[in-house]
This record gives structure tokens, C-alpha cells and sequence, in this order.
């Protein structure tokens, strides 16, 4: 079979021949002004690594001389190839195509598994760049429309639910107060599994553009309700949409990222979600002199939702997905258009790597739960688990209600500053992410959130620090959000993408969503009867043992990731 190979931008020609366990690779380069010289190899296919042997001059018909391409050095060329520099550098991953074809005739890349992939793997230096980030900023900002949709339908609730409930007639109705709160939480839940298989089936961007669907009938249904079913139908699609929002946006940006800045990037989600938040608490401060403005609050969010469909028709589809999916052409586009074309050799050979050995179809659901993953999977489902029963949405459903019971008389205006400060936080977790690494950020955040907690449960029982209540409410609670903000709110969703295994990650992901749903479900739901029953000060105080409960888990359990690719931590 006649092949041909690009090595440092010079077109190698010559023959392939093989037999059950090897590939000899024969192939002569034309020099200027010189006799042709023939260079030859064999791919031992027996070896799942597809070492390099050197070849006698017997693997060539002709008996011309032969080198190796394992350790020898090639004079010829002035370079040497060693097994390192083809599998853990970064190589091209092309070859030009066999049956006779001319320069020009590419063949797409794949990993060398079997002695039909006449592809062959070398090296091209000039091909070796310097990630072009700032191409991935404005894709990244497009899926962080989800995020912000996230953080808006959180915290619209806020400022809202006084005013809603006495326009449906449900003021003495806490039940169904509670409902409307948490019916967004429950429609998450289901959303969270459901973004996982749609990621997997139809792509990201596909699945992004389909969120969008109930994102904006929801937040139209929530604007018009006129009855409190209609209104929960409403928060009940938004959910889900959020939902979906959840699982994709950080699963989609951890895809995309360049590994130098993936942690940075990771961070924005969590920004975003915050940004989100303290727009609805900002949206809420003409709710006093316009009862009727929480219909507006709800309307809004229709449009990010249509932006979001709109930017992902424009976005490039992960090249990992694609990848996984044997559109290899397709990655290629991809890659370049997000990290420009000097590095797309770098990322499909990554990718190439990365799937060696690993021939395995898309993992099931009841694969998560074998024992070959379910360690890994656990991680994820306890930081999520830890990262709500902490009590963040607590404080971010209930910060009016409780600023109004320390006597703090502008309540609405203290919740926006909260949502200040969560952004403010992750701005610094942004920056921190990249340097400080995972591990540390979580730890040092449970710790610090444990300590506010504690802050709030003293300002609450102990009689001397009655007069100071209000301040210590206010000082008490943004630390908390401070502390959050730092590592407990950004880190769960830019680790868990991370330390799952690709054939995995989708679902493993959605399913560790689907514990931060259900928690902050009941958290929506019980929170204020628990304070009713036991009074908030003990409610605080149990948050902070949650919190010093995930430090302890955090340092036993949690791997750091800092500066390594997705390949190279799977």
C-alpha cells in the first residue's frame, strides 16, 4: 500500500506492508541534490501503546537499509524521535493518504489501534503553538447566558414572593409560598439528569439551544400567571431549564478551555450564576412603589433565554464530543476556531491519547454506580451535597425575611449588597483558581463559611450582643457569602468535569447536579419551617457543623487538578 507521512513540513512517500501483529512502514525522503534514502519502521499492533520498533533491513522487499524509529537518531533529518516525543509531546496526529494519491490527498487522523489505521503518527514541529485563548472568551460568555439564567431564577423569588403571594390571594399560605419557591428546585432536578443524556445525544450547543425552550416559556408563564397553578407550572419549566443550564454550561466550558486558563474560565460560571443573582435582587428595588413589578422580574428572563439559542447557532460544538463521536474533521474546525489552527495538531493528539486504550461506548447510568467509578462519582454527589446543606440558598431565598427580623429596615437593598459580595468573591476565586489551586480554595471556604455561620447563631442567642444584631446579621451573612464565593460555590462544578472520565463525564456530572437540586430542594422547602420550629440561631449553628463536616471530607477525599489536561488527569 503506498502512503505518504508530513514530517516537519516535508512530504515522506513510500510503502506499507503488514502482516497480523505489525505494520512495517517503509518510506524514502527526496533531498535536494541527494540520492534518495529509504527510512523504515514497524508499529507492533500486539502492544496497546503501539511501540516503535526498529526494522531491519528486511522489512523493506528491496533490501534497502532501514533505521528505527524508537531511539535512533534520524542525522538525515536533524531530528530524533523518541517514543516520548510521539506519545506525550504533542505530535501531529495526520497522515497523507495511501492508494496512489498525490500531496495533497489528507487522510483524517486517528489513533493507531489497529493494522487497517495506515495513519501514521509523527511528529511536526512548526505545528507546535502557543494556546490563542481570547478566541474561547466570547463562546464562554454565550454558554454563561445559562449560568446567568441560573442565578436570575434563584434569586428572583427573593424580593418577589411577598408581593406575588398577595396578588394570587396566598399571603397566609406559607405552603404554598414554599411551592412556589422550591417547584423551580424540583424542575431543576429532573433538568440536571435530562442535560446530561441530551449533552450526549445531540451535542452541546444542540442541547443548549433546546434549553432554551422552557428557559423562556417558563419566564412568560411566571410574568402572566394569574393563579397560583399557572405560576407553578411556570417556576416548574424554568426549572428545568435551569436545570439542563446546570449541567451543560460548566460540562461545555471545561470542554473548550485551554488547560492554562481552564480554571479561570470554570470560575465564570460561578460568576455568572452570582451576576445572575444580583441582578434579580437589583430587579427587585422598585417592588415598593410598584406592587405589580415582580410580573416584569419574571418577563425578563425571556430574553438571555432567546440570546442563548441565538449565540449556540454561532458557537462552535466541543471538540471532544466530536471527537468521541469519530467526527474528526469536525473537531478539527472546531479547535481552530477556538484556539486558533497552530494548536489544533496539539489538541487532536491530546484527544487521540486520551482515547487509546479506551475503545469503550458512552457509559450507562447504572455504570456510575459500579465499582470501577462509583469513588470518583461519590466525590461529586458530596460536594454538591456539602456545597448546599451548607445552607447558601438559604441565606440567598430567605436574606430579606431574616435582614427584616434583625431590624434591618432597607432589607431589600442588604440582600443586593449580598449578591455583591458573592460576586466580588468569585472574582478573586477567578483569579485564585489557576495559582492557589482546587483543593485548598474548598477547604479554606468551608472553614471560613463555618466560622460566619457561627457569627450569625451567636448574634441571635447571646443577649449581649442584642444591640448588635443587625450589624452582625448583615457582617455575619457576607462573610458567609464571601467565604462561599471563594471556593465552595466555583470549585464543584469546575472540578467535578475534570476528575470524571470522559466516556463518563455527561452523566456523571448531571447526576452530581442532581444531589445539589435535591438538596436545595428540601433546604427551599423546610427552611423556613425549621426556623419556625427551632428557632434560627440553631439553624445556623447546623450549617456551620455541615460546613466544618466538608472540610473534613475535602481533605481525605478531594484530588488537585491545577495545570493538568482533561487527558491527563483521566
Amino acid at each position: 500500500m503506498q502512503a505518504a507521512v508530513m514530517y516537519g513540513g516535508v512530504v515522506v512517500k513510500g510503502s506499507v506492508y503488514s502482516n497480523s501483529t505489525s505494520l512495517a512502514v517503509c518510506f524514502s525522503r527526496a533531498q535536494k541534490g541527494r540520492k534518495q534514502k529509504q527510512l523504515s519502521s514497524s508499529i507492533d499492533f500486539s502492544n496497546t501503546n503501539c511501540q516503535l520498533l526498529s526494522s531491519s533491513s528486511s522489512c523493506m522487499p528491496h533490501g534497502t537499509s532501514c533505521f528505527g524509529l524508537r531511539l535512533d537518531s534520524f542525522s538525515s533529518m536533524g531530528t530524533e524521535l523518541t517514543r516520548s516525543s510521539l506519545f506525550r509531546s504533542r505530535p501531529i496526529v495526520k497522515a497523507l493518504a495511501s492508494g496512489g494519491g498525490g500531496e495533497g490527498d489528507v487522510e483524517e487522523g486517528r489513533p493507531i489501534k489497529s493494522v487497517e489505521d495506515v495513519n501514521y503518527v509523527v511528529p511536526q514541529q512548526q505545528q507546535q503553538g502557543k494556546a490563542s485563548t481570547g478566541t474561547v472568551f466570547p463562546f464562554v460568555g454565550v454558554a454563561c447566558l445559562g449560568a446567568t439564567l441560573f442565578g436570575y431564577h434563584l434569586g428572583v423569588v427573593n424580593g418577589s414572593l411577598e408581593y406575588l403571594a398577595k396578588d394570587l390571594g396566598i399571603v397566609e399560605n406559607t405552603a404554598l409560598q414554599g411551592w412556589i419557591v422550591s417547584t423551580l428546585l424540583a424542575g431543576a432536578t429532573v433538568g440536571s439528569f435530562t442535560g446530561g443524556t441530551l449533552a450526549d445525544k445531540f451535542g452541546r450547543t444542540r442541547t443548549f439551544q433546546l434549553d432554551a425552550i422552557p428557559l423562556t416559556i417558563g419566564a412568560l408563564l411566571c410574568a402572566t400567571a394569574q393563579s397560583v397553578h399557572t405560576m407553578i407550572i411556570g417556576r416548574l419549566l424554568a426549572g428545568i431549564g435551569i436545570g439542563i443550564s446546570s449541567a451543560i454550561v460548566p460540562l461545555y466550558i471545561s470542554e473548550i478551555s485551554p488547560t492554562e486558563i481552564r480554571g479561570a474560565l470554570g470560575s465564570i460560571n460561578q460568576l455568572f450564576i452570582c451576576i445572575g443573582i444580583l441582578l434579580a435582587l437589583v430587579a427587585g428595588l422598585p417592588l415598593a412603589g410598584n406592587p405589580i413589578w415582580w410580573r416584569t422580574m419574571f418577563g425578563i428572563s425571556a430574553v438571555p433565554a432567546v440570546l442563548l439559542a441565538l449565540g449556540m447557532a454561532f458557537s462552535p460544538e466541543s471538540p471532544r464530543w466530536l471527537f468521541q463521536q469519530g467526527k474528526f474533521s469536525e473537531a478539527e474546525k472546531s479547535i481552530k476556531t477556538l484556539n486558533g489552527k497552530e494548536r489544533v495538531a496539539d489538541v487532536m493528539t491530546d484527544l487521540s491519547v486520551g482515547s487509546q486504550g479506551s475503545a469503550e461506548p458512552e457509559a450507562g447510568w447504572f455504570d456510575l454506580f459500579s465499582s470501577r467509578y462509583w469513588k470518583v462519582v461519590s466525590v461529586g454527589v458530596a460536594l454538591f451535597f456539602f456545597q448546599q446543606m451548607a445552607g447558601i440558598n438559604a441565606v440567598v431565598y430567605y436574606s430579606t425575611a431574616v435582614f427584616r427580623s434583625a431590624g434591618i429596615a432597607s432589607d431589600v437593598a442588604a440582600s443586593a449588597l449580598v449578591g455583591a459580595s458573592n460576586v466580588f468573591g468569585t472574582t478573586i476565586a477567578s483569579s485564585l483558581m489557576d495559582r492557589q489551586g482546587r483543593k485548598s480554595l474548598l477547604i479554606t471556604s468551608f472553614f471560613g463559611m463555618a466560622a460566619s455561620m457561627l457569627l450569625l447563631s451567636l448574634s441571635f442567642t447571646w443577649k449581649a450582643l442584642a444591640p448588635y444584631s443587625g450589624t452582625l446579621a448583615v457582617l455575619g451573612t457576607v462573610c458567609y457569602v464571601l467565604s462561599f464565593s471563594l471556593g465552595a460555590g466555583p470549585v464543584p462544578a469546575l472540578l467535578l468535569p475534570e476528575i470524571f472520565a470522559s466516556r463518563i463525564r455527561a452523566k456523571a456530572v448531571a447526576l452530581s447536579l442532581g444531589m445539589h437540586w435535591a438538596a436545595n430542594f428540601v433546604i427551599g422547602l423546610y427552611f423556613l419551617s425549621f426556623v419556625n420550629k427551632f428557632g434560627i440561631s440553631s439553624v445556623y449553628l447546623g450549617f456551620s457543623g455541615i460546613c466544618l463536616s466538608a472540610v473534613l471530607y475535602i481533605a481525605a477525599n478531594v484530588v488537585e487538578t491545577k495545570g493538568r489536561s482533561l487527558e491527563e488527569i483521566e
